[in-house]
């Protein structure tokens, strides 16, 4: 119950609210300009809703004006679509249908629309991370030929839908077809001329242009006939008729700094290769923007990935061919690269007339490209620009890696024994090169004594007589270790070759490795290191430390030798060069590499623990006493040798005479 202050303190906070309500209200003026403030307020809104409504009413007139325009316009451009195709306007309706067909090896898709394969999938591999790998995708590819008509009309088949007949019969709706074995199939697009030559009238079926696709069970190739059956009346006399391909070419390895480009490997071998027909392949620059008019004919043309190509085959052969490839820098990395095409099919006017093609799509296996016999092997780069490294991959390295594939080794254990191989094939030449260095330096005090008695730069003939029979005593030739340098050479040129080429080693795992033909990064950096790449491989890390351990070791070893100024820090860099050239390359090549260093190094040490440097100075002492009254025999090399050096010292004697 409220007491007698309680209820004073509330009377005297409402009198106070009261009087602040009163105090604060707004005077019969401010109370009147207040009125016509709202007043002013509603009459904008209500101005503001009438002039939406009016602007509303007025867009729907706009909107209904430039639908029927556009419905004028659409009608206009099919108008005027209808009557650029002429007489095979007929072929502009209807819904495009899609045939699918599978084999073993691959499914494709014809498109009525334009009368093209829209879609390739490889069936045996697999894009990087597990995908389907598309090597045309859906949409991403154009076929077009363009001819004349006697009518001045200009004809683009991809504009064209076309009826589609399916070993003879007419499909009505997409269609999936699935071969085997011996089983084929023939879809035949027709684009069938009006038939009173008005795109108004009906259609006549004995006359037509037909593409056909011949699929056969586990086959990647695809017959291509382009024919032409009674139009002898409605296209114009030509000498060849332009067929246009594109392909918008996805990627399917794992790729390094795709921004920049550089050390992508996979755009690096890719590229447009052709073959005249009568002269070896030719090719676009690799992994850049390029373009080439060729002018003489053409057996084939392919757009070629590193490890994948779609290749157009001419059963004669290409009038010429306008080439191009233009890089993509799509941010995704979905995209590598478009490839585009214009060749010149032969033609003649005639009541049927083919054009016969066929497709490849397909691996870039070596086995298989050689065995079409169309010198399409050489797309592959296997060093053909140097006759000694082809000849070690064509003959050597690859026979010898298809035999190693029989007996089902991973194969990471493939390379360690074709390691072994290689370095036991050079092994004879190795001993004779360690042996050879092992004698030069026992020889290198002797040698020091000769470079004192002979300071004078007039004594070099002398000098130089002296040190040759110095080693000739000694049985040691200066050369000796050059040899295995000059032998190993073509090799590791091959191997860098061949590895990259080959797709025996893609997507195929090695200890830490998840793909031989990549590179295995064990850690991916934040940032871009300028050719280094932004990843660290293990293989190519472990090649550098042995390199550099085997440098460090050799150069101990001739520490006590003269060398080129500047030699030492050649050789150190070396190793830093290596480490940033093959970072981005294929984890096998830098196994081998690695493997091969560790192998060399190992050999060095072992043949140098064998020779007893003791007996070789007992030796050379022997040859001393034995020859110490006999000329030295010269070979005719050495006298050729003197004799130069004598017409030199002859020169600048009498050079020196001229000058006084």
């Amino acid at each position: 119950m409220l007491d007698k202050n309680t209820i004073i303190g509330l009377v005297l906070m409402f009198l106070v609210f009261i009087g602040y309500i009163w105090w604060t209200a707004p005077s019969k003026e401010e109370r009147e300009k207040i009125a016509a403030q709202q007043d002013s307020l509603r009459k904008a809104y209500e101005d503001s809703v009438i002039s939406a409504q009016e602007a509303i009413a007025a867009q729907k007139l706009i909107d209904d004006s430039l639908a029927a325009n556009d419905t004028v316009s659409q009608q206009a451009e099919v108008e005027k679509s209808r009557k650029a195709a002429g007489v095979f306007a007929c072929n502009l309706d209807g819904e495009p249908i899609i045939v699918s067909v599978k084999n073993e090896v691959l499914s494709l898709d014809v498109n009525s629309l334009g009368a093209k394969v829209d879609n390739v999938v490889l069936s045996e591999y697999t894009s990087y991370g597990d995908l389907p790998l598309d090597l045309i995708g859906k949409g991403d590819d154009s076929l077009n030929l363009t001819f004349p008509t006697v009518d001045g009309n200009i004809i683009r088949t991809a504009n064209l839908n076309f009826t589609t007949l399916v070993d003879g019969q007419k499909a009505e709706g997409d269609t999936k077809l699935e071969l085997s074995g011996d089983d084929s199939v023939r879809i035949a697009l027709r684009a069938f001329v009006a038939g009173t030559d008005s795109a108004s009238a009906g259609i006549d079926e004995n006359r037509y242009l037909e593409f056909a696709y011949t699929i056969r069970g586990n086959s990647h190739e695809v017959k291509f006939d382009i024919n032409f059956h009674g139009l002898e009346k409605t296209l114009q006399n030509t000498p060849y008729l332009d067929l246009y391909f594109k392909d918008k070419l996805a990627r399917h390895e794992k790729h390094a700094m795709g921004k920049s480009g550089r050390g992508d490997m996979e755009r690096m071998y890719s590229s447009i290769y052709y073959k005249p027909t009568d002269d070896n392949a030719d090719n676009l620059r690799d992994g850049t923007d390029g373009e080439e008019n060729v002018k003489t004919p053409l057996q084939w043309v392919a757009f070629k990935q590193q490890f994948f190509s779609t290749i157009l085959i001419a059963d004669s052969s290409f009038e010429n061919a306008d080439l191009r490839t233009v890089t993509e820098q799509d941010t995704n990395g979905r995209y590598l690269c478009t490839m585009e095409g214009n060749m010149g099919l032969p033609f003649q006017l005639s009541k049927d007339y083919t054009v016969g093609m066929r497709y490849y799509f397909g691996s870039n296996k070596y086995r298989t490209l050689r065995n079409m016999d169309l010198g399409l092997e050489r797309m592959l780069p296997l060093g053909w620009g140097f006759f000694a490294i082809q000849w070690v991959n064509r003959f050597a390295i690859i026979p010898v890696f298809n035999f190693l594939e029989q007996f089902n080794w991973n194969y990471g254990i493939i390379i360690i024994v074709l390691t072994l191989l290689v370095k036991l094939v050079l092994f004879p030449i190795a001993y004779k090169s360690y042996a050879s260095s092992a004698v030069m330096r026992v020889l290198q005090p002797e040698v020091a004594k000769i470079n004192e008695k002979f300071p004078k730069q007039e004594d070099a003939l002398k000098k130089q007589q002296a040190i040759s029979a110095l080693y000739k005593k000694a049985g040691a030739s200066p050369m000796a270790g050059c040899l295995p340098m000059l032998l190993q050479m073509p090799i590791l040129f091959a191997m860098y070759r061949f590895f990259p080429a080959s797709i025996e080693l893609r997507q195929q795992p090695f200890l830490w490795a998840e793909d031989l033909s990549t590179f295995d990064s064990i850690l991916d950096l934040p940032f871009n290191v300028p050719i280094y790449g932004d990843h660290i491989s293990l293989f190519c890390l472990l090649m550098f430390a042995v390199q550099f351990l085997y440098t460090w070791y050799t150069m101990r070893q001739q520490a006590s030798q003269q060398s080129i100024p500047g030699m030492k820090f050649m050789m150190y860099f070396m190793p830093f060069m290596m480490l940033f050239i093959l970072n981005n390359q294929s984890s096998g090549l830098n196994f081998y590499y690695f493997l091969s260093l560790c192998i060399t190094m190992l050999q060095m040490i072992l043949i140098r623990r064998t020779i007893n440097e003791d007996k070789i100075r007992k030796r050379i002492e022997l040859a001393n006493l034995k020859n110490k009254n006999k000329p030295p025999k010269k070979s005719g090399f050495m006298k050729r040798l003197e004799e130069m050096q004598k017409q030199a010292e002859q020169m600048q004697k009498a050079n020196a005479n001229k000058k006084k």
